[in-house]
Parts: structure tokens; sequence; C-alpha cells
């Protein structure tokens, strides 16, 4: 059974860093597949934040996160982080991360077929 725990959330100042972990398991990442962070938040639709790929590395950004947020992956651990710098509060959402082929768009929620928990983010002004 494939499962994605997302953790690390937390209430920040603006400006300030958080660092997300989305541990993986039930498959091997050896395949090639792609972890992707989405955020979502009260009136607003599903926003694609970052992806990466296995084995290659290949990360994707959303717009509004590029430059500011960083996403890694460690393979002995099977995990996906999430480093956000320079966060603002329309950052303020719950954070889950999913995973899919590694083929195609990686901002195409569709494509997606697991998704794990969330973790709260909240951005204070």
């Amino acid at each position: 059974e494939v499962q994605l725990q997302a953790s690390g959330g937390g209430l920040v100042q603006a400006g300030g860093s958080l660092r997300l972990s989305c541990a993986v398991s039930g498959f091997t990442l050896d395949d090639e597949v792609a972890i992707g962070w989405w955020r979502l938040a009260p009136g607003k639709e599903r926003e694609f934040v970052a992806a990466i790929t296995w084995p290659i590395g290949s990360t994707y950004y959303g717009d509004s996160v590029r430059g500011r947020f960083t996403i890694s992956k460690d393979n002995a651990k099977n995990t996906v982080t999430l480093q956000m710098n320079s966060l603002k509060p329309e950052d303020t959402a719950t954070y889950v991360c999913a995973s899919r082929s590694s083929g195609g768009s990686m901002d195409y929620v569709r494509a997606y077929e697991y998704w794990g928990q969330g973790t709260q983010v909240t951005v204070s002004s």
C-alpha cells in the first residue's frame, strides 16, 4: 500500500522559513515516479507548489513559489523535503504531498494517484 505522510508545518512570521517533509512508503523509488507538493487554502483552488522526479531528480515549481521554495529528495530515507523561505501570508494553506508517474506535466492534478494527509502552514503578517 502506497503511503505518504507530510510533516513539519507550523506557525511562522512573514519572511520566515519552514521545512516540510514527506515520508514515502509502499513502493520502490527506483521506479520513474514523481512526488509533488500541493496546497489547499479556504476559498482557493488546489495549487501546485513543487515536484521532484525519481531517479533523475528533475524539479518543477509553481510560479508563486519559484525562487523561494526548494524541493529535494533523500533516496536513502525515501523522503522529499520542501524548504520554504521568505514566506508570505498568502502561503498559508494545508500542504499535501502526492505521488504519480514521472511523465507529463507536473502541475496536472489528476495525474497524481496517491495523496497523503496534509500539514498546516500558517504565515502571520
